[in-house]
Formats: structure tokens, sequence, C-alpha cells
């Protein structure tokens, strides 16, 4: 689906349509993006849908929960930790420039700050795309990463900024561990992964193009052996490469997902005509 194909309306409209063929309640579907305002945006048009549809069979599809993964993740983490962990806490670490700067410091770094910022989204990369430290040097040099230290040295940063979150009474979760532990969670106790299934029957992934490693992997431990599943996106608009996002899980849906129905968006209602013709000229010109 190209820019202005009318992606939103048609992912929403899809919803609105299971739920009013009964094939799914409001409260069972799980749709997800990559950001609040997008999130939100998707709300806001599953609350329209529900009032036009008056006292018919979709109008709960208000409903419906549109979430960012993270979001999603967080409020499942939250449900299931004491099951899964026990009694000892968790706290989400809003801002992890202080304990990388701290990680640098016990690693024999003087980092500037520049420096730190760069070696914490070396870290988000790193953990997005499912690589550990022990890892970080080999999967560097594969991909030819320009990174801002030495690899080496990377790598024993990120490793001692995971022991610091663990350290203490309380552990210090980041964003990248919502993910990692709500996948773990599903994947590893088989009462959670039943309950958890129970609750959620069908999945919408919104600009599918920009999931990344650790993304794909939540989202194959929420759907486990089903495919109730519908993606939309669009390869030409991947936009978080840098912080590990690949459009591959989108280019090769139909190999993953032999029965699956591919639907081409290819009319843009956004731009004119000369717009269109530039972009796609733009676009032919791209490699990779």
């Amino acid at each position: 689906a190209g820019a202005g194909t009318g992606k939103t309306r048609t992912i929403t409209h899809r919803i609105a349509h299971l739920v009013a063929g009964g094939h799914v309640a409001p409260g069972q579907v799980l749709a997800v993006t990559f950001t609040q305002r997008a999130a939100g945006e998707m709300r806001s048009r599953l609350r329209a849908l529900g009032s036009a549809a008056g006292a018919g069979a979709a109008a709960g599809v208000g409903g419906v929960q549109a979430l960012t993964f993270h979001a999603a993740a967080r409020r499942q983490l939250r449900y299931f930790w004491p099951r899964v962990v026990g009694d000892t806490g968790w706290e989400l670490l809003d801002r992890k420039f202080g304990v990388v700067a701290r990680a640098a410091g016990h690693a024999g770094l003087r980092l500037s700050n520049d420096d730190v910022r760069d070696v914490a989204g070396e870290i988000e990369w790193a953990k997005a795309s499912l690589i550990g430290p022990e890892q970080y040097p080999a999967a560097v040099a594969a991909d030819g990463r320009d990174i801002p230290l030495d690899a080496g040295k990377l790598a024993d940063v990120y490793a001692g900024y995971e022991a610091l979150k663990a350290r203490g009474e309380v552990a210090m979760i980041d964003f990248d561990d919502l993910l990692l532990h709500t996948a773990a969670a599903i994947e590893n106790d088989a009462a959670v992964a039943a309950e958890f299934r129970d609750r959620y029957r069908c999945f919408v992934v919104d600009e599918y193009q920009d999931v990344t490693p650790l993304q794909q992997r939540v989202l194959s431990a929420w759907l486990g052996e089903r495919d109730d599943l519908t993606v939309v996106g669009d390869a030409n608009q991947t936009i978080y490469s840098f912080t590990g996002a690949s459009p591959r899980y989108l280019l090769d849906f139909t190999r993953r997902f032999p029965e699956a129905a591919l639907v081409r968006l290819e009319r843009d209602y956004r731009s004119t005509p000369e717009v269109v013709s530039l972009a796609n000229r733009v676009i032919a010109a791209a490699r990779g």
C-alpha cells in the first residue's frame, strides 16, 4: 500500500467488518502500530465507525485496542509479571543516558554527551536486532555499521549497562526490555500463552515495513500457531532501518503465510498527479 492510498481507512474497515460479521469480539482484537499518534488516529477512526454503526453488530468496534507495540507489551507485562517472576518489582527506565554513562565509566571510558547518546543508540539497535553484548562485535562487522567506538569496548559498555539495570531490589526495564520480557513470558510459560491467546484472537499491524526483529518476535509469540493476522505496509516507506527495522517481514509475508490474501492499494488519494509522478521517479532510482 503506497502513500495516500487509504491504509488506515482500509484496516479500520476490515476490523469493523470482522466484528460486524461475528468473526471476533471487539475486545479480542489487538491493533498495533509504531507511534502514539498513529495509534490515536486508529482509535479515533474505530470510534467513528462504532458511532456510525449505531446499534448494529459493529457498534462495539470502538472497544478494539489500538496501541503501539511498546504500550501493548507494557500492559501485558504488568499483568503477567507477578506470575512469571514473582514478588520482585520493576520500573520502566524512561531515559537510559545516565545508566549508559555509568556503564561507560565502569569500562574505563570517558565519553562526551554526544558519544553517550550514540552508544545508547547502538544498544537500542542491538537489542531491537536481538543481538546480545557477546554477539555485538561480529554483528556490526557483518553489517558494516559505522559505530562511535571500538566494537569490543562498546560491547563492554552494553554488558555493563545490562548489569546495572539488574542491580538492586527493583529491576530497571528499558523500552526494548518490555518487548523482550513479554515475548519470553509467552514463549516460556504455557499457562501465560494460553491465557493471552484466549484473550486475543485477531491481530492487525500497521506500517509493517518498519517492524524490527524484536517486534516480530513479540508478534510471533502473540500469534503462536495461528494466522489471524492482517498487516499493511510499503517497503518504499521504511524509515526506521537505523533502529533495526527491515521490510523483509513485509516482503516475505506471503512466503510465511502461503494462504494469505494479498491486496494492493495503488491509487494515491492524497497528492496531485505531478507529485505522484515525481515521487515514483525518485523511488525508482533507489537501490536495495
